[in-house]
């Protein structure tokens, strides 16, 4: 199976190699700001050409797409940047690129034909504010033989931090080619991510026929239906202290701002604090990571169907006496994670619909109550005499969906539920009605 993957490997770059890495990454900026001052430019002039009643056809064209804004820059870099000759071509091309991508993200959201929030006209990128990155799609790209070094264009041999040799080894047997290379610099470490076309090895989880439903939280990082419970490290709510203490030395140095908000130049001080203050931020979400990481890696070897719900993130956000602690979960990052790794193991994923009320549910006899307090940590029914942790009985019901799902594959398109959208991950769950008897209630499924 041929997949698109990304080996990320920590650099230890020499001084002057940072400051390359650094003037790539300016350089991308430049050619962003360039761009988006021409466009804007572009369409002001358009803009006034309409109100003389030009035609369309001779309206200013803008350059919008990555075709025309490499044109534009091709033409204009000798005299708005006479030393984009010290930095790869790549630099400028992918700052344009990010660019082209923007403009179109905007143009769709515009036209209702994209998905998710709307998007807002591109925004210049400020120099302390952006992170640093550049990607390279051409020249040379490759890692070196002794799986210590990586070779990029214009930037030559730069050292790694680990070894690459599960890249390597893909590259050596043929089975993975390298498609880019994107640099970034986080919490103060240079990075590179290779993007890489791998010919996987067909695999499957270690128990293809088991189903686990899987239920989120804060208390408990999963609860799962075989009552396993994942506790949650709360990396951020460990690190607050130190958080705390850096944020406070941050403000009693000298800023970039003023009190009255003018500009000055801040002390080094104030440089050092903040870069331990942005170290401090990544290593919690480093940990965050790696956590969720060997988290959904376990599931999707183990288990051939994993049944998770689709949560509201954003709006559960919106509390803030709990936007820390949820925010400190990931819970979206785990349906993420889970999405691919299934479709490389072999398994499935199975989404719940976001009203189904897997914890109003009762796990054996399948009556549903009308309110439940999220203080009731203790799922009674009332109907069979369940008495189960309240995690539990929620993922004992999604672990139920899974058979809604394989039964609902011969269904035709106008049976009950076709109507419902797949979720991310191909399967999408619909939400259960009780029966009137005491029996266990039908389940309704779609499948993609």
């Amino acid at each position: 199976m041929k997949v698109v993957q990304a080996y990320r490997y920590a650099l230890d770059p020499t001084p002057a190699q940072a400051a390359a890495l650094a003037s790539h990454c300016g350089a991308a900026r430049f050619a962003f700001n360039w761009g988006l001052a021409r466009v804007r430019a572009a369409l002001d002039q358009r803009e006034a050409e309409k109100t003389y009643g030009m035609p369309e056809e001779l309206l200013t064209e803008a350059p919008w797409s990555l075709y025309g804004l490499r044109r534009t820059w091709n033409a204009a870099k000798g005299a708005v940047a006479p030393w984009w000759a010290d930095n790869s071509k790549e630099a400028y091309s992918s700052g344009l690129d990010g660019l082209a991508r923007a403009l179109k993200n905007w143009s769709a959201s515009r036209r209702g034909e994209r998905k998710g929030k709307p998007v807002g006209f591109p925004r210049f990128k400020a120099k302390h504010r952006t992170t640093l990155s550049c990607r390279f799609t051409t020249g040379v790209i490759r890692i070196e033989a002794d799986r210590r070094h990586v070779t990029l264009p214009r930037l030559g041999t730069i050292k790694t931090c680990e070894s690459t040799r599960k890249l390597a080894r893909h590259l050596e047997r043929g089975t993975g080619r390298i498609l880019s290379a994107t640099i970034r610099n986080e919490g103060g470490r240079w990075f590179v991510a290779f993007t890489c076309q791998i010919d996987r090895a067909d695999r499957a989880p270690a128990r293809p026929d088991a189903v686990v439903g899987v239920d989120l939280g804060v208390r408990a990082l999963a609860v799962l239906s075989t009552g396993e419970v994942i506790d949650n490290p709360n990396h951020h709510r460990a690190a607050l202290r130190r958080l705390r203490r850096l944020n406070k030395r941050l403000a009693r140095r000298v800023g970039p701002r003023t009190p009255d908000g003018g500009r000055r130049q801040p002390s080094a001080c104030w440089h050092t604090t903040k870069a331990a203050l942005v170290r401090a931020h990544a290593r919690v979400a480093a940990q965050r990571r790696d956590g969720l990481h060997q988290l959904t890696s376990r599931l999707v070897a183990a288990y051939g169907t994993v049944v998770v719900e689709d949560l509201h993130v954003s709006g559960m956000l919106a509390n803030r006496k709990l936007a820390r602690a949820i925010a400190d979960v990931g819970m979206a990052e785990i349906r993420r994670q889970l999405a691919y790794k299934t479709a490389w193991r072999g398994g499935r994923l199975v989404v719940a619909d976001r009203w189904f009320p897997s914890s109003k549910t009762c796990s054996g006899c399948g009556a549903v109550k009308a309110k439940l307090a999220l203080s009731e940590r203790t799922y009674s029914c009332a109907a069979c005499g369940l008495v189960l942790d309240r995690d539990v009985n929620a993922a004992r019901n999604l672990a139920a969906l899974a058979a809604d799902v394989a039964q609902s594959c011969g269904e035709t398109r106008n049976a009950r539920g076709a109507g419902v959208r797949p979720a991310e991950g191909g399967l999408s769950a619909v939400k259960r009605e009780p029966r009137e008897t005491g029996e266990r209630r039908g389940r309704k499924a779609t499948a993609a």
